[in-house]
């Protein structure tokens, strides 16, 4: 049977011209950038997926409210009605804005880290919630379920937590050693893979026996409840905001890049259930890293932006729309025998470089190049996700061997058409029908944290 698709649940008001390059136009600029695709400038990108993070198209409603921007230094009117907004969709008695997830992560994380070598638990931390919890002197610990890396195996949840792993490292490192339990949804790294309700609240259940606090990484919330309210039983005639609700009861604290689900170009946000005293202590060091605590490194536009694009984030026809284009350009690539993660994920297709180029070895980055071979064949820059993203031991100084190398397709929120997610489906194929030619990568310059953002490469020939 014929699949079907949700169509875009809007009209085009204002287009923006895309450049097209010569495929020796892009040998060279990819050369110049050092072989990082993040070092490209946007110009020379057709068709960018890099990130699904503050590259959103923005509605009419959200522009409209952004000439409503009180830019009160404090006590901003903006700051108000976002607050409001806030504490309606989360029920929590706190919140404190901030520029993006890393200004929450930031400013939270070393609050509950009260001696170096403590740490964090996550389904899996992505990227810059590793680096804030190493640089707050703790250590990030992962515990997903073992399907997480069946890329083929369709499990409807595989964001999931190990709850079995997660309980006995709270019992090997003491439970007094554990900073946190952080429960990322959707699970980026593992394939914006969602996580079931049922797991949310096993994993609260095991925190609470133990004392320990737990935190939301929500960037994808909206996404997460979509998936939930399609695959798990007993949600399917509930509303959006209703399980985005309960996900929200089960942990004590929300950290969000709004740059995803808050569908703004930037915004983040600290929401805090019912600790007064951690809120007080947050909102003391909100001041010298962001801003005042009624505007959080925001304008008072940017706050009510994110606003209304909270509240359309939770419609069920865009998040019906949102995870059909992902499927769309998923299916067209498994249909060619492309090897991805396998239920396609909410807001990227990550495609599996370690088959897709087995003759890599994990140091040579096989994901990176994969990457940029896609940009060579059609200007289309996606993201590495795998063991250069990874890092390296902050003990040992050794490369990290991630158990997955992706390539990760990010589809920015009401930008691209299903022709576009054509091209790239092509440019994809074709690079897979020549993948017995890639090379490796090494590094001319390490950056010595986050590294995937500023290092450059040079192929191995």
């Amino acid at each position: 049977m014929k699949k079907t698709y949700q169509a875009e649940p809007f009209r085009i008001k204002m287009v923006e011209p895309i450049k097209q390059t010569t495929r020796a136009e892009r040998i060279t600029l990819l050369k110049n950038a050092g072989y990082n695709p993040f070092s490209l400038k946007s110009d020379d990108v057709y068709i960018d997926l890099l990130t699904d993070s503050g590259t959103g198209a923005m509605s009419q409603n959200q522009w409209a409210a952004m000439m409503m921007g009180d830019e009160a230094y404090a006590g901003s009117r903006s700051f108000y009605r976002l607050e409001s907004v806030v504490k309606k969709i989360t029920g929590y008695a706190y919140f404190i804005p901030v520029h993006q997830g890393r200004g929450a992560e930031k400013v939270f994380l070393p609050q509950l880290v009260k001696h170096p070598g403590m740490y964090y638990i996550s389904n899996i931390h992505f990227d810059t919630t590793r680096a804030h919890v190493e640089l707050a002197g703790a250590r990030a610990i992962d515990s997903v379920i073992e399907a997480c890396y069946d890329l083929d195996q369709d499990h409807p949840f595989k964001g999931n937590f190990c709850l079995e792993t997660l309980e006995k490292v709270i019992l090997e490192k003491g439970p007094q050693e554990i900073a946190g339990i952080i429960m990322t949804i959707t699970n980026n790294s593992a394939g914006g893979q969602p996580v079931s309700m049922e797991n949310l609240r096993a994993v609260k259940k095991i925190a609470d026996h133990y004392g320990i606090m737990t935190i939301i990484d929500g960037a994808r919330y909206a996404e997460n409840a979509y998936f939930i309210k399609e695959r798990e039983q007993g949600y399917q005639d509930k509303d959006i905001i209703d399980i985005a609700r309960e996900q929200f009861s089960y942990a004590d604290v929300f950290l969000m890049s709004a740059k995803k689900d808050g569908l703004v170009n930037m915004g983040g946000l600290i929401a805090i259930k019912n600790r007064k005293d951690l809120y007080d202590l947050c909102r003391t060091y909100v001041v010298p890293y962001e801003g005042f605590p009624t505007y959080g490194g925001l304008n008072g536009r940017d706050m009510d932006a994110l606003a209304v694009g909270l509240e359309e984030a939770l419609d069920e026809h865009y998040l019906r729309y949102r995870i059909d284009q992902v499927r769309y350009l998923g299916d067209k690539l498994r249909a060619a025998g492309v090897p991805i993660q396998y239920p396609i994920g909410g807001h990227a297709v990550f495609v599996d470089c370690k088959r897709f180029a087995p003759h890599i070895p994990f140091d040579q980055f096989p994901a990176l190049s994969v990457t940029n071979a896609v940009y060579i064949e059609a200007g289309v820059r996606g993201v590495e996700i795998g063991s250069l993203l990874l890092g390296r031991d902050p003990d040992t100084k050794e490369n990290l061997e991630s158990r997955t190398e992706f390539m990760r397709l990010t589809i920015p929120r009401r930008v691209y058409t299903s022709s576009h997610m054509d091209v790239v489906a092509d440019a994809v194929i074709a690079v897979y029908q020549n993948r017995k030619e890639l090379k490796g990568y090494r590094f001319t310059y390490e950056s010595p944290i986050l590294r995937h953002f500023t290092s450059t490469f040079e192929p191995i020939l």
